[in-house]
């Protein structure tokens, strides 16, 4: 007879483990599978230099605050070191290098083929994250041997990149952490993006901007508010002036929307070209569910089909999403309030 769990939580980064603690709360039996070879794997594999743009205070999950200054930015060495600590202290249940290839709905249970064996479940939440699959746009038409192509979640430190001219295109967070780390290391760096950049301060008035907007009620507003919808439609800013401050001391050179590239040349919408060694391409993510074998849960272009992270299908829920109900979905501080909806859900079909 097959061993069917009570909930299985496939993926155990920050979200995985934030519905494991609130399911570990509740007592309910579950276990977090993860493709990873350790917990907090996923922070160790980006760039060295990474710091988050959130204070501790609000880089933590549910029940345990990370240690340290509350107000000092955390490294991707002390996050790793955080979500360790975290399931250690609260014992969450996980099995690491387990790769998800199918999950199917079969017979009333969820079926979930790994690299190693098939589980059963009764109840899957899909805590893959928002980072899944490395999206680099259309616009490479040929290659050269002397021009390197990397996406931004590949690069490293710039000790690891050949000399000579940089273009980094992406104007997020992390486009402009690598390439103001470029430019403090004396490289040529241009900076190519598709529309102007709204920064914002790290700190205003002595405080946190997440202080702020957790004090004007943004940051934790859900889209079932004219607040929250309306903060969804701001494009994500730059949170730090560094590259501000660089752009106009001259040290990066920002360019327009890159049109296409033909081996070492890349050619931006205002007709100038640039000849170029690397391109970073901090151009984000794309969704990665082709894994999900089941009708009517996805788009047409692969979004997950949810309310608050609970789908059309009894017992299936995502967590982790970008804006599953508010800014803070995606974000540390915030996944443990979507858990804490999913988990009220998980409880009430145990009890049907």
């Amino acid at each position: 007879m097959r061993d069917v769990y009570e909930v299985i939580i496939i993926g155990a980064g920050q979200a995985g483990i934030a519905m494991s603690q609130k399911l570990k709360t509740k007592g309910i039996d579950h276990l977090m599978i993860d493709s990873s070879a350790e917990i907090g794997q996923s922070w160790l594999s980006r760039y060295k230099s990474l710091v988050l743009f959130t204070p501790k205070r609000f880089s933590s999950l549910p029940g345990l605050e990370m240690e340290g200054d509350p107000e000092s930015y955390p490294t991707r060495e002390e996050m790793a070191a955080y979500l360790q600590a975290y399931v250690s202290h609260f014992q969450l249940p996980y099995e690491l290098n387990i790769a998800v290839n199918k999950l199917e709905f079969e017979d009333n249970v969820f079926r979930i083929a790994t690299n190693k064996k098939i589980i059963y479940a009764r109840q899957v939440v899909v805590a893959t994250g928002a980072f899944q699959k490395r999206y680099i746009p259309p616009l490479i038409t040929s290659t050269a041997e002397e021009t390197v192509h990397l996406h931004s979640s590949e690069y490293v430190s710039p000790a690891d990149l050949s000399e000579g001219t940089v273009l980094v295109v992406g104007g997020g967070n992390s486009g402009a952490q690598i390439a103001v780390e470029l430019a403090k290391e004396q490289r040529d760096v241009f900076h190519a993006i598709s529309a102007p950049i709204r920064f914002l301060p790290l700190r205003l008035f002595g405080q946190s901007i997440f202080h702020w907007l957790e004090k004007s009620g943004l940051l934790y507003a859900g889209l079932d508010t004219k607040r929250g919808r309306w903060f969804q439609k701001k494009n994500d800013p730059v949170f730090g002036m560094e590259l501000k401050k660089l752009i106009k001391a001259g040290r990066v050179i920002q360019k327009p929307r890159v049109r296409d590239v033909v081996g070492q040349l890349a050619t931006f919408d205002d007709g100038t070209q640039l000849t170029v060694k690397t391109i970073i391409w901090a151009t984000g993510f794309v969704p990665d569910y082709n894994w999900i074998q089941i009708d009517g849960i996805l788009t047409a272009d692969g979004q997950p089909k949810h309310e608050r992270g609970v789908t059309g299908v009894k017992g299936l829920f995502f967590l982790g999403l970008p804006w599953q109900h508010q800014r803070g979905s995606a974000l540390i501080c915030g996944v443990g309030k979507d858990a804490e909806y999913v988990a009220l859900h998980i409880e009430k079909n145990l009890q049907t």
